[in-house]
């Protein structure tokens, strides 16, 4: 019964069209009342206490980091870099996409950033070059998603500060699957793009190559300096999302001079008002992530799946099914919240690294942001990339499903991130 309430009220009242913050906060009261324990010092406690974690300042930092990026058309310089490496190949655009996708990801931390600022920038580019609209902005959101995988991944903190698993171990751990899942599209797009006819840039100079190396290599020293900084124990996440903003500042003001007071000033503005929605979030489930505790909702959980649990490969099998559903119907951040502290507990009896856990969970989740009906990502495309949704459908399917096998292997195989994941850790 009280499973039941939990998924009626939430589900009852995001069918309503309430934002998903406040459906989290009905669905509290739903089961406080069923539990007997309404008050409303429950709510405003767990609001306070659920916005109130040091790991948490890291997020607006980064978003800040990535705002900033878009605003000093630092960006164009990242896509000229691709371009001078790999333009002369056939399909060079798509593989320019999916490596600045990448690099942007280890600069931002969102896909539907990242997806965006990219898409506004290359889908026209790619259309002039002979490609189609939708397969550029499809190639571009399916690329995008790998930055919940890859540090600085915003995802990986609020799973951390929830689950209490290491933010720093997560970010080490996300780094091959990162790195896989964009050689796999690239692969992928090298498969496709052998029959297409569209336009091949002239193969770049070694002088040429210098010049747009020079020009982009103050953006791309940033992801490597925060891996390194992490890595070696110099800074913690939120320190190295305090460094990253003063270094992109020095970007943006000193080497390249391209933003404006007014320019930092509406960065600002629009970080302010992206945090506000996530930090909102993080509140708004941490009511209800204290009342599934008190009803003992992960320990009925734990009893309903409790034939698995002896068998770990089985019990990933079934649990990322479960994801992979609720993904399609639910935006990543609120999937994250909501899921986290009901599959922990069961990941702990079951003996599988809740390191490896998270990467699978979070890459499982950002898979979610390119399926419909939600898929944000997918939104995103759309909008910067001014193509309908249903030509886009069409065209994402290959990448959406060379992703999904990605998935698989992970949880087929979990050394493709257990035996990285020790070595970068040091453990």
């Amino acid at each position: 019964m009280t499973v039941a309430i939990f998924i009626g009220s939430l589900c009852g009242a995001m069918a309503l069209g309430m934002p998903i913050a406040f459906a989290l906060l009905v669905c509290g009261m739903a089961l406080m009342l069923h539990l007997g324990l309404f008050d409303p010092r429950i709510l405003t406690q767990n609001l306070i206490i659920g916005a109130d974690n040091f790991a948490l300042m890291a997020i607006p930092f980064f978003i800040l980091v990535g705002e900033l990026m878009n605003a000093g058309g630092i960006s164009k310089r990242i896509i000229n870099f691709g371009i001078a490496l790999v333009g002369h190949i056939r399909g060079g655009l798509g593989f320019v996409a999916i490596l600045t996708a990448f690099i942007f990801a280890g600069l931002s931390g969102s896909a539907i950033a990242d997806t965006a600022a990219l898409a506004a920038i290359m889908v026209p580019m790619m259309a002039d070059a002979g490609y189609t609209k939708s397969g550029s902005a499809a190639l571009i959101g399916a690329g995008s998603i790998v930055a919940p995988i890859l540090p600085p991944s915003i995802q990986f903190i609020i799973f951390g500060s929830i689950s209490g698993v290491s933010v720093m171990k997560l970010f080490m751990a996300g780094i091959v699957p990162g790195v896989v899942i964009a050689v796999s599209l690239a692969i992928a797009w090298g498969y496709m793009a052998r029959k297409r006819d569209v336009k091949v840039f002239p193969r770049k100079s070694f002088k040429e190559i210098l010049i747009a190396v020079k020009d982009a290599s103050w953006a791309l020293f940033l992801p490597i300096l925060i891996i390194v900084c992490i890595k070696g124990g110099v800074v913690t996440p939120t320190e190295a999302a305090v460094g990253a903003v003063a270094y992109t500042l020095f970007l943006c003001f000193v080497v390249y001079r391209t933003v404006t007071v007014k320019q930092l000033w509406s960065a600002i503005i629009s970080t302010c008002e992206t945090t506000s929605v996530i930090l909102f979030l993080i509140a708004a489930a941490m009511v209800s992530s204290w009342l599934i505790a008190a009803a003992n909702i992960p320990q009925m959980v734990t009893e309903m799946l409790s034939g698995y649990t002896e068998n770990q490969l089985m019990l990933m099998v079934v649990i990322n099914i479960l994801v992979f559903v609720v993904g399609t119907a639910m935006d990543i951040t609120p999937t994250v919240l909501i899921l986290t502290p009901v599959l922990m507990p069961l990941i702990i009896k079951a003996g599988i690294d809740p390191v490896y856990f998270g990467v699978v969970f979070i890459l499982n989740n950002a898979i979610g942001l390119i399926t419909p009906p939600v898929g944000t990502v997918l939104n995103a495309a759309c909008g910067a990339g001014k193509v309908s949704m249903d030509d886009l459908m069409k065209d994402i399917m290959p990448y959406l499903l060379v992703e999904v096998v990605v998935l698989i292997l992970l949880i087929l195989f979990p050394q493709i991130v257990l035996v990285p994941m020790k070595y970068l850790i040091g453990g």
